[in-house]
Order: structure tokens, then sequence, then C-alpha cells
């Protein structure tokens, strides 16, 4: 019986189809101007761009101007490219510039799509970034649609790893900025980090086109970007604390060893409560108020480094180091190191030297940075499968686009063994098979070490003419996957190797001839070379079609269909035949997670000997039903942490908005005052209490607070003994000689210095609290999900508690600007060169924990301008003129020690 919805589908067609339905008129006026265009002469045609642009500046909108500027793209990518743009590609281009996801198979010109939205909204001005996975993706799409790009008079740009600030910034300032998805957010933070708006790179979030969108926008962003430096050395407090559990009971903490997790008792927290009172390291009556944030976190990996964690089990101690050992393979991983100050704890426990922590300098989601752009979107050939993620945290529609060829690919049913070793002994007889008859094959693993194991596999029996691939070495392995469909070609490859890169049959005429003639001088002995390389991949292309085109063997399920099927698209492109198949076996992770143990104990009463597989669609439907589940939990994972990272991120818009207004405003005034007045109310609200007569005021206690904070010498007591004062009336004197204060300085320096001195006390003091908050909202986050078992949300305590710590640190600010600018002194002199902090960008895999940005981390340098610079300087010998100083700087007096263990040492 065919529903109501199936019958509607069949008449009318899917949502899907109808909306392309709605592009045909469209399609259509663009194809009634290629004539008029193909007429006009090169320089006619590019005259085209600038004929655009006053369009727009009179009023137009980029989508009044849509049919004549893809027109015009069409007829210079057949000049600049030698490449028309299909009627299919021409609907790619409307969906990107809709603001939505175009979902195309692989080989139907993804790259050449991207240049109709691109030059369309460049039209504008304000820059359209095209973001890829990696460098040599933006550098090759840059160089290679650029050609068009110029040739219509746009300019191009490309960020890259290791440009300095000005080579970004000339490269923002195209119409076209092509760059990875790691530098936009990187380079994001860093501005945010400058001290004047001249330093900063960026000029706004306008449109971007996400290339691979499932990888960018799903996979990679499981984890912020991070930027960290070092933090002030707190050994001190590490040791301190690691005293405590000693003298703990088994009684005063719960311990889950298969769960691994501890959590103190009642009587386990009113001991730790009184013993910390007794070091002088809590603050308030209880461990858990929210001042005590950051000791929480410290008693708790405490906790752990003693309960949870084995010496020589766990970990060994050597050389004065711990070094982790490997639960699964139980070797020593040098190097690594447990995070949010755990491995710390276990220094301290062992009494070896307790290296510094590192600190969140800034991070951002890759879900918060592109929901920054006003106009966003992507393609991809596989994005239907998470449609409603995409739907969900970016308002992204997802939009299949028709294949300008019908797929002729043969996909199979899998083939399920029982154990790993049967399945790769079947998967190398018949990759073997598939050379032998001279059809190229692409295997594909889901890591590095299976990749490993099969090609292991397949020297032992006899196979030795083949490629390992792993999504290292990009340049390189661009090359090779673009060779894949030579035939008898063998490449094993993980999911990620090779992105971006066509399989064409027979191999890339393009890649092999930059390859193998890249000596060659241009002229006849290099014309005849390319001809027959071109003659040469004509023949393989034929002998690959006769031997049944591009085979595509998968190695495993993926926990999300979206990666199997990026794997199964790999064969089949524009209407070129092929076959894919999966081989299974039930120690496969998603088949143990499915339950194999029912199935093997089904398989071996069904009489399955060794190496026999088991072949049956309703198995592929099991494990689709299975994957599906895995990505909803996955989902609701991503969403969850969102949530979390949301509140982090109102915070963190206020911040840096707050900083860019600091460098745009000529006259600070203002805003120092209001810090000023606001401070001086909380002081004289502390000291003299709603209502209370002047012999009940805290006098001499208010007068130490000015004097420490304002650094004014006012006589509060003699104010307070005059008849009929009130507290408005010493709030009103406060504020007047503050102010006056504050006149005569900016007199004496003059007030262009004076603001700029202002300018950046407040931005050295955002930064530094700012940064501080970071480390407490970690703390937090690591330990609010305790509040689960009083029956408390942990959002809603985390949302309310971070809001609690935003209002401290606004708080600290206005009082910490205050005394600073209370005291600063300046002497002209010679300018310094400035020191730049230690900074180390971060990217971490959510499943293995590496770091994708190379061993350990990437350094950064960013161009900071601290408070001596402009010939202004500290003096030595007055500690008033030293603004804010980071307790890890050198001391400004000279001695050479640090600050903190020279004038900053703490009391």
């Amino acid at each position: 019986m065919v529903s109501f919805g199936g019958l509607a589908r069949k008449l009318l067609g899917s949502a899907n189809e109808r909306r392309i339905r709605r592009y045909d008129a469209t399609i259509a006026a663009v194809a009634a101007l290629e004539d008029q265009l193909k007429a006009l002469d090169d320089d006619a045609l590019r005259a085209r761009t600038q004929e655009l642009k006053d369009k727009l500046r009179a009023g137009a909108t980029v989508d009044d101007i849509l049919v004549p500027a893809f027109a015009t793209v069409r007829e210079g990518a057949r000049r600049a490219l030698g490449m028309r743009h299909f009627d299919v590609q021409l609907i790619g281009g409307i969906v990107l510039n809709s603001g939505a996801i175009a979902e195309m198979k692989t080989g139907e010109g993804k790259t050449l799509v991207a240049t109709l939205a691109t030059y369309l909204n460049a039209l504008e001005g304000k820059g359209v970034h095209v973001v890829t996975v990696n460098d040599y993706l933006a550098r090759r799409d840059a160089e290679w649609m650029g050609r068009l790009y110029r040739f219509l008079g746009l300019s191009v740009g490309i960020i890259t790893h290791g440009l300095s600030d000005e080579e970004r910034r000339q490269a923002y300032a195209c119409d076209i900025t092509y760059a990875t998805n790691n530098e936009l957010g990187f380079d994001y933070l860093r501005d945010n980090m400058k001290y004047e708006r001249g330093q900063m790179v960026q000029r706004g979030h306008h449109y971007a086109i996400v290339d691979e969108v499932d990888s960018i926008l799903i996979d990679e962003a499981r984890t912020p970007l991070i930027i960290s430096g070092p933090l002030d050395d707190r050994s001190d407090l590490y040791k301190t604390i690691d005293t405590f559990i000693p003298q703990l009971s088994r009684e005063d903490y719960d311990l889950d060893e298969k769960q691994r997790q501890v959590s103190f008792t009642e009587d386990g927290t009113e001991k730790l409560e009184r013993l910390l009172e007794a070091a002088g390291l809590l603050q308030g009556a209880s461990l858990y108020d929210i001042e005590n944030v950051a000791v929480v976190h410290h008693v708790n990996n405490a906790l752990k480094a003693h309960t949870l964690f084995q010496r020589d089990k766990d970990y060994i101690v050597r050389n004065d180091e711990i070094v982790i050992i490997d639960e699964f393979t139980g070797r020593m991983m040098p190097g690594r190191r447990y995070s949010e100050g755990l491995h710390q704890a276990l220094e301290a426990k062992e009494h070896v030297t307790v290296q510094p922590e590192n600190q969140t300098l800034a991070s951002i989601t890759f879900q918060n940075y592109f929901r920054m752009y006003k106009k966003l979107a992507g393609m991809t050939g596989t994005a239907q499968t998470e449609a409603a993620e995409f739907g969900d945290i970016y308002a992204l529609d997802v939009i299949e686009i028709p294949t300008n060829r019908g797929v002729q690919r043969i996909d199979e049913d899998d083939e399920v063994y029982r154990t790993f070793e049967e399945k790769f002994r079947a998967i190398a007889r018949e990759v073997k098979a598939a050379a032998e008859r001279g059809q190229p094959i692409l295997v594909g693993t889901t890591s590095i070490e299976k990749s490993e194991m099969l090609a292991d596999r397949l020297r032992k029996e006899g196979l030795q003419n083949f490629q390992v691939l792993n999504a290292r070495y990009h340049e390189q392995e661009a090359y090779i996957v673009s060779q894949a469909g030579v035939p008898g070609a063998v490449t094993i490859a993980t999911n990620m190797a090779g992105r971006g890169t066509d399989i064409q049959l027979g191999g890339n005429a393009e890649m092999r001839v930059e390859h193998e003639l890249k000596d060659m001088p241009e002229g006849p002995e290099r014309e005849a070379a390319i001809r027959e390389i071109e003659a040469d991949i004509r023949r393989l292309k034929e002998k690959a079609l006769a031997a049944g085109g591009l085979y595509v063997l998968a190695t495993e399920r993926h926990e999300s269909r979206r990666i199997d099927n990026q794997l199964r698209g790999r064969s089949g492109r524009q209407g070129d035949p092929g076959r894919s198949k999966f081989y299974l076996s039930l120690q496969d992770d998603l088949m143990r997670i499915f339950g194999s143990e029912r199935m093997d104990t089904m398989l071996t009463r069904l009489g399955l000997k060794e190496d026999e597989a088991i072949v049956h669609p309703w198995i592929n439907k099991a494990l689709e039903k299975a994957q599906k589940k895995v990505e909803a939990r996955n989902f609701d994972i991503r969403k969850n942490l969102l949530k979390y990272d949301d509140v982090m991120n109102d915070q963190r818009r206020v911040i840096f908005e707050q900083r860019i207004e600091l460098m745009d405003s000529a006259d600070l005034h203002d805003i120092v005052s209001d810090m000023r007045e606001e401070v001086i109310e909380g002081l004289v609200a502390k000291h003299i209490p709603e209502r209370a007569y002047p012999e009940q005021w805290s006098t001499k206690e208010l007068r130490e607070d000015v004097r420490e904070i304002l650094n004014l010498d006012v006589p509060v007591d003699e104010w307070a003994a005059e008849e009929g004062i009130d507290d408005a009336d010493v709030l009103k004197r406060l504020k007047e000689t503050a102010e006056a204060a504050a006149q005569e300085k900016t007199t004496r320096f003059g007030p262009e210095i004076a603001t700029y001195v202002q300018r950046n006390v407040v931005l050295q003091t955002i930064d530094l609290l700012w940064r501080e908050h970071l480390v407490n909202l970690d703390h937090l986050r690591s330990v609010i999900g305790f509040r689960g078992y009083a029956q408390r949300d942990p959002l809603n305590e985390y949302k309310s508690e971070a809001f609690e710590l935003f209002q401290t640190m606004l708080a600290n600010l206005r009082e910490r600007v205050t005394s600073q600018l209370s005291r600063v002194e300046i002497m002209r002199s010679e300018p310094e060169a400035p020191t730049l902090p230690a900074m180390e960008a971060h990217h971490f895999d959510a499943t293995t924990g590496a770091d994708e940005l190379g061993d350990g981390s990437e350094r950064l340098t960013a161009n900071f301008t601290p408070v001596e610079a402009d010939g202004l300087r500290r003096d030595p010998e007055n500690p008033d003129s030293w603004g804010v100083v980071s307790r890890n700087e050198p001391c400004p007096c000279g001695s050479g020690k640090k600050f903190k263990h020279c004038h900053g040492v703490l009391a």
C-alpha cells in the first residue's frame, strides 16, 4: 500500500527535486546571454565586472545581478581555463549563493562551481573567503581558479601557514581569499589579542564558501581551536594540595574503578575544607563557593592522581619526569602529557619537578567562528546524512545537485566474516585478483594502523606494487590519488587521504604533466611530450573501462554513513562504470557495538565455515540502523558541548567587541572615568553601611583602601566628624578628588600620551583577567557535572556560575585599571624592543587526542605593543610607572629575577 506522502513524491517529485526545478528559468536566462558574451573581446568581457559593481552601488542586490554575473563567469572560464560550466554546475552556483550546502557527487567539478557564487559575492567588495581542508588545496585552488578571477579583474589572496601579519593583511584585503579553516580561526583569535586596530589582519566576515563542508563543520568541529601560553608557576600550590590527600581515609571519598571516577564524600569535603583553611587556600565558608572553583579543580586532580593512577602501570618515573604508558600497547609515550593540571598533580605525588602548566589564552569552536559570517555556504559529496545537524547548528539547508551524467557504479552487498584474520585474507585475495585483471582498486581503511596492517598482508601475499596514503602529506598524496585510476593501480588510503583530488580513469593529465615535465622548458619538445602523455592516458582509460572502472573496496564500516558514502563516491565519476564493496568482520568496532556475540553464535549454528562470508541485504540495513544510532549519539554530544561553549562565546563576544571599541576610541576619558566612579561607589558602599551613623562608619579602612587603590590620601575620618555629613557627601567628595587627580595627570602627560597609556593599561588588564577567567571556566566545566547528583541541571548551573565569574572579572577589571592609572608615571627614553609572550596553536583530534598541528604544538607570534613604546618606558626605580606586570615577566627593577620572585612576591 502506497502512503499519501509516497504518492505525492511520485506525482510532484521530492522537495529537493521541486526546489531544483525552480532554477530552470534562471539557467535558461544565463544560457540566453551566451552568444552575446562570446561576441565580446577580452577587454569588453572584463569591463562587465565594473558594470556589475556599479549596479550594486546603485542599489541592486547580488540576486538582481546573478544572471549576468553567472553568464560572465561561464564565458570567462571558457577563455581562461578552457572549461565551460554545465547546467547542473550553474544550479550548484545558485545554491551556494543562496547560503546553502550543495551536495555534489565526486567528479562533478565543485571547484569550478564555487567560482560562480564567489565571483558574484566578491563584486560587493567586502571580501569572500573560500575555505579548504589543507594548505595544498588552498594554494592549488587559488592558483587554478585565480586565473579566471584575475582574467575578470578581481584580486585573489592565499592564507597559508608561515605568513607574516603584513602578508596576511594583504591577502585578506583581496576580493577573494583562499584559506584553511585553522588559519582563519587562529587569525581571528590573534586579531583579538592585538593592541592596535591597524595590526589586525582580518576585515570582517561577509561571505564564506566551505569546501568539504562536512569534514570542516562536523568532523573537525568536535574540538575547539586553542591558543595557549605558559601559566604562572604554581608548583607550590600542587605540592601543598598533594600533602592533604594522604591525610584522608578511605571513607572520605567514593571510588569507582570501573568507570575511573572518584569524588569526595561529605565527610571528606569537610575534612578537606579544614586543611585548606589552615593553609590559607579557602575563600569563604565552603569549598564549593564560586571563588574556590580553581582549588576544587586542583584537589580533584590530586585525588585522581592518588587513587586512579598507579605507578608502573599508568605511568613510570624516569629522569625526574612522569612518562605516560599507553593502556593498549604498554609502550611509553615520552613527550605526551595529561591535560588540565592532572600531569602536574602526578608530578607532585611522585615528588619530581612540577613542570609549568599551559594556559588557554584564547579559544573558539568552528561552530561559533563560522556562524559569524553574514552568509555561509558549503559544498561536499556527502552532506545529506547530516542534514539535521547542518540545519540545527548552522541554519544551512542541504540541496542535492543532479549529476551531469547518470551514475553507473554497482554497489554490492557487504561481505561479513567471523574474524579479522579471515576478512584480511579475503581482502588480499580480492585486491590481488583486481590487480591481475588490470582493474584499478582503491582500498579504504579507517586508520593509519589498519592501512599498515593491510600493507603487510599484501606483501606476504606477494603483491609489492601498491601505494599507502594516510592524509599526512597532502601534496604528494594528491598526485598519487590522481593516478589511482591507472589500470592495475592499488592504492590504500585512510578516509581523509587525497580529499579534494579527483580520481580519473587512466590518470590525470594535468598532474602528470606537472610531475613529469616540471623541469622541461616551454617549446616544441615539451608540447610533443604533453601530447604523448595525453595519448597514453586515453589508452590507459580504455583499458581501465574494459576492466570495469574503479573498484572501491572498504575494509570496515565507519560509525558514520557519510564517511562510507565519501569512499563509495570515489568510483563512478561523470558516468564512468565502477564497483564498490565493504568487507566486514564480527570483530570490527561497529559490529561489536551492534552485538556480534549473538550473531557469531547464530553463524556457527548455521554451519559458517572458516573463510566463508555471509552476504545479505538485511545485514546492510541492520548496519545502517546501527550507524544512525551512533550518528544521533555523536550529534547529541556535539550539541551539548556547543551549549557550554555558547556560554563562553557570549562572554568572548563582549570582551572582543569591547577591545575593538577601545582601540577605535580617540578619547578614553569617559570610559576610565566611569570605571573609577564605580570603584569609588563600591568602596563607599563597603565601608559606609546604608542608614548607618557616621560613628559607625569604617573610616580607617575606607581611607586605607582609597590610598591603596586610588593612590590618594583623603581625610575621611575628618569628614565623618563634620556636622550633617552623609554617605552621599563622602561619595561626591571622593569622586571630585579622584577626578581632579586624573585631570592633573592628563594635563601633565598631554591628552595624546594620556589616551595612549589609558588604552594600553585597559587592554593589557582585560587580556590578563580574560586569560584567568578562561582558566576558571575550564575548571568550572570540569567539575560542574557533579551538580547532576544533586538533581540540578549542570548546564543551568554552569550558565549561572559563569555569569557570576564574569561579573567578578569585570569588577576586578575596574579596580585594577583604576589602581594602575592612579599610579602610572612616564619617563622619556629610547624605546625598548617589545617582548612577546610565547604562544602555541592547538587543534586536537576528538577521537585520538593527538594534536593535528604537529608534535606538541605550533609556535605562534603576534605583533603585541606593550606599554613601553613610542619613547615611553618603565622607570626601574619607580614601581608606580610599571603598569601591569605579568608574574613571569622579568622584574622591571632590573634585578634579573622574575617579577613574582622579586617585587611581585606574594606576602
